[in-house]
């Protein structure tokens, strides 16, 4: 289960409404029990950008940052970093201690090297900073990374190169839980009744009963991996680039910084000069070639109001709908400050399903607890 609360949504500048980007997604684990599901220590979470004013967001979640595992950082612009400096202080003056990873460009570590340099910035963790550049291999494909969160718990991050005025990318996070289940049917047909040797059985552990039989837990339990994707892109104006790993992808979250109308107007009334971004339109267009079936846009121009009405004359949020509406029919959501969703299988068909559970700004959030 990953829960992705949005940090920020703008592009380029802040406004009333939104600030710039930054996402954080929690890794929840359904299988532990009620007791440790509940607990904030059990709530890791990787952080995927980091704009100016960032750690400001933070203070309306309940998100720690003794609980951050990981920042990836997309590219170099301001809107994307300019908040990382001061979020790793803050956690430094919070007693931070243990190691944080970092994969960002090379670019960002020089940034923080000047920083430290310049404002005496003093970490008592170690930040494992793993440069993307790096990680390209001789194919051009990146090397995946593998975060450990427990013994049977893992995110894989894997890395596409995208097209923007900079080195951009994007990343897709995988969730990997690995859980023992118990063959209570055999149990049950062997005669061993519900009790201790269960829990020992389903904890991997070989179990010696009175008589000395063993009961091997490889033959009364199976190892069963739940695994949930979702893919995050940097600035982008070749979405396709992202067919790759969109594969075996749950969910797309992709840039829409303009209408399509506007983006064209943009590129004309500045001869040479290509934002490179994406419009609403150009996203749907490539996910619905590449068979997504649901998508989050976000990173919206200034320009477009947080409302929405298609009526007016004010660019807002129902523009950008129609822009994408017209050319995708999958599950659609426009991403607001705040604004948290689940994604998660479903107990019944399986499948990985995205589920909006409303805004920070409106409500109190009611998902304390972890629900299998």
């Amino acid at each position: 289960m990953l829960q992705l609360t949005f940090l920020g949504t703008s592009a380029g500048v802040p406004t009333k409404q939104r600030n710039v980007t930054a996402l954080a997604i929690e890794c929840l684990n359904p299988f532990l029990n009620a007791d440790k599901a509940q607990s904030r220590k059990n709530r890791p979470w990787v952080l995927i950008d980091c704009g100016e004013g960032t750690q400001h967001q933070l203070l309306h979640t309940k998100l720690s940052l003794s609980q951050l595992q990981l920042i990836c950082i997309t590219h170099v612009h301001g809107d994307h970093c300019y908040g990382l400096p001061g979020l790793l202080a803050s956690a430094a003056m919070s007693g931070r201690t243990q190691p944080l990873t970092l994969i960002a460009p090379k670019a960002i570590a020089k940034m923080l090297d000047t920083l430290s340099i310049t404002t005496e910035l003093y970490f008592p963790f170690v930040v494992n900073f793993v440069a993307i550049e790096d990680l390209q291999q001789a194919d051009g494909s990146y090397k995946v990374q593998i975060l450990q969160l427990g013994s049977a718990h893992q995110i894989d991050i894997d890395i596409t190169a995208l097209s923007h005025r900079v080195p951009s990318y994007g990343f897709g996070i995988t969730q990997n839980i690995g859980r023992r289940v118990l063959d209570t049917e055999r149990l049950k047909k062997d005669g061993i009744a519900a009790g201790q040797a269960w829990g020992q059985l389903q904890q991997g552990k070989d179990v010696t009963l009175k008589t000395d039989e063993i009961l091997r837990a490889a033959d009364y339990t199976q190892l069963h991996n739940q695994r949930t994707k979702v893919v995050v892109a940097g600035d982008n104006d070749a979405p396709e680039r992202l067919q790759e790993t969109l594969k075996d992808a749950a969910l797309l979250v992709h840039e829409a910084t303009y209408v399509q109308a506007q983006l064209e107007k943009v590129k004309g009334n500045n001869k040479g000069y290509d934002p490179m971004h994406s419009s609403a339109a150009q996203v749907a267009k490539a996910a619905s070639a590449m068979g997504i079936q649901q998508l989050i846009l976000t990173h919206f121009s200034a320009r477009y109001q947080s409302f929405e009405d298609a009526s007016s004359d004010m660019p807002n949020m129902a523009h950008i709908r129609a822009d994408a509406e017209a050319y995708y029919s999958g599950a659609l959501w426009l991403a607001a400050d705040f604004a948290q969703y689940m994604v998660a299988h479903d107990k019944q068909t399986g499948e990985v399903m995205v589920n909006y559970l409303g805004n920070l700004k409106h409500r109190a959030p009611s998902h304390d607890t972890i629900a299998e």
